[in-house]
């Protein structure tokens, strides 16, 4: 299904010095990629406010305590629910949002094992609700929703962005509303200046390594890591399928440029990596830089999730685990708008074999800490 362009755009996004930020807002924080999101942000734009909505104001505030004294002054927080009418806000909390330039739109459950109900009020009615609030916004230039490259479902083959509503299938309740949100969005780009930007698998820094939650792509990293060095750890499947992967770092870069491009009003934008490696070369980059054999089999996914149980990966790995069958689905994620776009602006994915020292001594020093840890807790005498 093609998008509109929305000719309305071109009068709420007026482009040049105007799509610069003033006021913008952020939803979805402290999480993972808003809050880095949001320190970019304050580094690019200094003279930009930002009002960020968090569900908990105590994680927010922390977080916020972490910046410098004059930018910790630039963010202000708003508790608030996007599953409620007005995001949960009061009349004078909405008043105070009345001059917003633009909206990041993160706020999303992500977990795939979640109730079907939370995903659904939080992924789709939050939506809904953040849309109907931006229409308040009389000086709104943009609208960035975050979907992700999985409202694709069981769709094989290459995908183009402009693509959305084709039959496909889902795996997952997750991936379904992630799909009902986006045509959310996408509907809506007819009075609002909106860019749809789906990042693929979002992994950790390609600078620092750092990402807050072990799963997807992380439950078979760890799995190498952990496993004896003498047993070569079998893939989920022959691993010939490209696996897409996009280290965080990159996807705030190449979001808030998109964000105060006039051009990409009304656009979709696969956030992705166009030159993905195969899941078997992410993995065997993963075991060498390891120590271990390169894994020459294939595992099922019912052994593998038996694996990801045993003691110590597990405390590690909380989450239910991911359909490993996804990650031999034979799928090509155009990103010609995103190209197009980026072109000339030195943002561009880094390739996966520069940065995936920087993600395994992240993952190690993650489980040194965990097993560390775990032997205080054992030598507590209180610990009953």
């Amino acid at each position: 299904m093609g998008e509109g362009q929305g000719e309305d755009n071109g009068k709420r996004s007026r482009g040049g010095t105007g799509d610069r930020p003033g006021h913008v807002l952020v939803t979805g924080y402290p999480g993972f990629i808003a809050r880095r999101l949001v320190r970019r942000l304050l580094t690019q734009a200094p003279r930009a406010r930002v009002s960020v909505l968090a569900e908990d104001r105590a994680r927010a505030e922390a977080d916020r305590a972490l910046l410098p004294a004059d930018k910790q002054r630039r963010v202000r927080i708003t508790t608030g629910d996007v599953t409620r009418m007005d995001c949960g806000l009061a009349g004078l909390e909405i008043d105070a949002l009345a001059d917003v330039t633009h909206v990041f739109h993160l706020a999303g459950v992500q977990r795939l094992d979640a109730p079907r109900e939370l995903l659904e009020a939080v992924n789709v009615g939050g939506v809904r609700n953040t849309l109907a609030l931006a229409r308040e916004m009389k000086g709104l230039r943009r609208f960035v929703h975050f979907s992700s490259c999985l409202v694709s479902g069981d769709r094989e083959g290459v995908i183009t962005e402009d693509e959305l509503d084709e039959g496909q299938r889902f795996h997952t309740h997750y991936e379904e509303t992630k799909y009902k949100g986006e045509k959310l969005a996408r509907a809506a780009m007819k009075d609002l200046p909106i860019t749809v930007v789906r990042p693929s698998i979002v992994v950790g820094s390609s600078e620092t390594g750092e990402i807050d939650r072990f799963d997807g792509v992380y439950q078979m990293a760890i799995l190498v890591v952990t496993s004896p060095i003498s047993v070569p750890l079998p893939l989920p499947g022959p691993g010939t399928a490209p696996l897409n992967l996009v280290p965080v770092d990159f996807v705030t870069k190449a979001v808030l440029r998109l964000a105060f491009d006039p051009r990409a009003a009304g656009k979709t934008c696969h956030i992705v990596d166009p030159n993905p490696l195969s899941a078997r070369h992410v993995y065997e980059l993963i075991a060498r830089r390891a120590g271990k054999r390169v894994p020459k089999s294939d595992l099922g996914s019912s052994l593998a999730a038996r694996l990801l149980r045993l003691p110590g990966i597990d405390r590690i790995s909380r989450r239910t685990l991911p359909e490993l069958s996804a990650l031999d689905r034979f799928v090509v994620f155009n990103c010609a708008n995103a190209l197009s776009l980026l072109d000339g602006t030195g943002i561009a994915c880094p390739r996966f074999d520069t940065y995936v020292d920087k993600l395994m001594g992240f993952v190690s020093d993650s489980l040194k800490r965990d097993r560390a840890q775990r032997r205080a807790d054992a030598a507590d005498p209180l610990d009953g």
